[in-house]
């Protein structure tokens, strides 16, 4: 069960502050694309996310995309993002967190994953040490295959009332 348990958990990603970071001693992300900084297969950066990864990268946050899709959806996106990315990150194995740590040159302690999927994002990052912060997904998927797996991912999934407060 503990494999399956987030570190912390937010409602969204721009709930995630760079003075929470900073007191946790937390220099870097390791970031999900989809249904994290915007919805499933969108490749429109929403301003929400934008001005959050400016705000990180002004805090002197780390941060890099770890994504299971292939290039052609992972590469535009964190160009317009203006950070660095790891495709086919094979979550929740943990190579694609080891390849973007290794990138970044952080040590475990260092940094933490974000994603809204329990059996990819938080298993992995856990699987890895790392520690993982959960947030709700921005619009569940419609597709059969990712309503079967949220189903299955419910027993697991953290009250929405758990997450951390951001005060903004």
């Amino acid at each position: 069960m503990f494999f399956f348990r987030p570190t912390y958990v937010f409602d969204k990603v721009n709930d995630i502050t760079p003075e929470f970071l900073k007191k946790k001693h937390i220099r870097g992300l390791l970031l999900d694309l989809d249904n994290t900084l915007t919805t499933h297969n969108d490749p429109v950066v929403p301003e929400s996310s934008l001005r959050w990864i400016n705000e990180m990268k002004a805090a002197g946050i780390e941060l890099m995309i770890v994504s299971n899709n292939h290039a052609p959806r992972v590469e535009p996106f964190a160009r317009k993002l203006g950070i660095g990315f790891v495709c086919e990150g094979a979550k929740p194995l943990t190579i694609g967190y080891s390849k973007a740590l290794k990138k970044m040159g952080l040590e475990k302690r260092e940094a933490a994953a974000v994603g809204d999927q329990i059996f990819t994002d938080i298993l992995g990052s856990n699987l890895k040490g790392i520690r993982s912060l959960f947030v709700f997904p921005i619009k569940p998927e419609e597709s059969l295959p990712f309503r079967f797996k949220r189903a299955c991912e419910k027993p697991f999934l953290p009250r929405r009332d758990s997450a951390v407060s951001s005060g903004r």
